[in-house]
Parts: C-alpha cells; sequence; structure tokens
C-alpha cells in the first residue's frame, strides 16, 4: 500500500524535524516536504500535491489558519492545525476556516498520527474534551454562547492574543510579520467591534481574556 504523504508547515525547525522523524516511522506515512511559512508551503504544495498537511497555527505572515482556509479552496487538501494556543477558543475557528482537526502540541506524536488517520478517513479531529463542549453549544441557544469575539477577524485575534501578552505594536508587528501601522489598523477596527473606549480599554480586556484562557488549562 502505497504511503501517504505529509506536508509540515511550522517555523520552529526542531519541531519540523521531529514531527518529520516519528511520521516516517510510521508504515502508511511519509513526510515529502516542509516550510517554514504559508508562502512557502504553498508554492511547495503545488508541486507536491501531499495527501495531507500539519500547520502550525502561530506562524510569521500568513497564520495557520488563514493557511487551512486557502489551501482547502485552492487544492482540497486537509489540513490539522498543530497549535500550543488554546483549543477552547481557536479549534472551532480553524474548523469553520476549513481545518479538518486541531491538536495542541501538548499531545503525544502517536495522538497526532492517530489524527491524521482520522482526518484522512473522512472525520474531523479535536480532542474528546471540545468534542463535548461543541456538542453541548449546538443544544444551546446561540446568543448565550456567542462572545463579542466572534466579530473579530482571525488576523485581529492574533493581534487581540499578542496585545493581552503586553507586546507593543513594534513587537506584535515583528512577531506577525506586519507593519506598525498594520497593527495600529487592527487595534482600532478591535476597539469599534468591540465597542470599547479607546487602547486602554482593549490592553485590560485582552488580558483579562488571556488570564481566563490561563485559568481554564
Amino acid at each position: 500500500m502505497a504511503k501517504k504523504k505529509v506536508f509540515i508547515v511550522d517555523d520552529h525547525p526542531v519541531v519540523r524535524q521531529g514531527l518529520a522523524a516519528f511520521i516516517n516511522g510510521e508504515d502508511d506515512f511519509a513526510v515529502c516536504g516542509d516550510a517554514e511559512d504559508a508562502d512557502g508551503a504553498i508554492r511547495l504544495i503545488n508541486n507536491l500535491r501531499p495527501d495531507i498537511i500539519i500547520a502550525d497555527l502561530s506562524l510569521r505572515g500568513t497564520g495557520g489558519i488563514e493557511l487551512a482556509a486557502a489551501v482547502k479552496a485552492r487544492f482540497n487538501i486537509p489540513v490539522l492545525i498543530l497549535s500550543m494556543h488554546d483549543e477552547n477558543f481557536y479549534a472551532e475557528r480553524a474548523i469553520r476556516a476549513g481545518a479538518r482537526g486541531y491538536i495542541m502540541k501538548k499531545e503525544s506524536m502517536e495522538t497526532v498520527v492517530a489524527a491524521l488517520r482520522d482526518i484522512l478517513a473522512g472525520k474531523i479531529y479535536v480532542s474528546p474534551d471540545l468534542k463535548e463542549r461543541l456538542l453541548g453549544r449546538l443544544l444551546t441557544a446561540h446568543d448565550a454562547t456567542s462572545s463579542p469575539l466572534d466579530s473579530l477577524t482571525n488576523r485581529e485575534m492574533d493581534v487581540f492574543r499578542l496585545v493581552g501578552r503586553g507586546l507593543s505594536n513594534r513587537h506584535i508587528a515583528r512577531e506577525l510579520s506586519l507593519s506598525v501601522k498594520t497593527v495600529e489598523t487592527y487595534r482600532s477596527r478591535m476597539i469599534d467591534k468591540l465597542k470599547l473606549k479607546d487602547s486602554s480599554e482593549l490592553i485590560q480586556y485582552a488580558v483579562r481574556w488571556n488570564q481566563s484562557l490561563d485559568s481554564d488549562r
């Protein structure tokens, strides 16, 4: 039986190498290539045509969720998002954007491979705990479970998360490979969307949100 081709997108070489070494040890998978960012990934995916892609959520420039949406639209190849960030918020956004699974980096390599197999079998992979929460939300009125943050785009959420970590506009711009002016524009839009008075309220809101995620872990 031909091995399924896996493509890895992560901006940390050690992560790419570690994943590749483990995946290549499986009888049914072979890593066909890797990239450190979304732009490089798209170019290689076009030539390599893998069966499935593993992508980090927090890539420099275009993020993993945007990459998943682009891959779905252009190639219709399933994407598994691998992330250190809280699944309670980001997983649903990733699935809505077109990813077929979301897994935390704290999970074992065996779990990552199991997720790949589930996705290639036509399933969507999320953790059992998250699956229960998502099913619970389907039984609850939307107004009771929606969040003001749902109005933010994925890139605005990236900026919001970093604002909550106390990063300056310059540091956020460097982290996300954006211009400082673009970060300022995102912050202005978030203040409007979240109906906040000013940047100070935005910072307070973002800090509380980050703290709530930490307390849920």
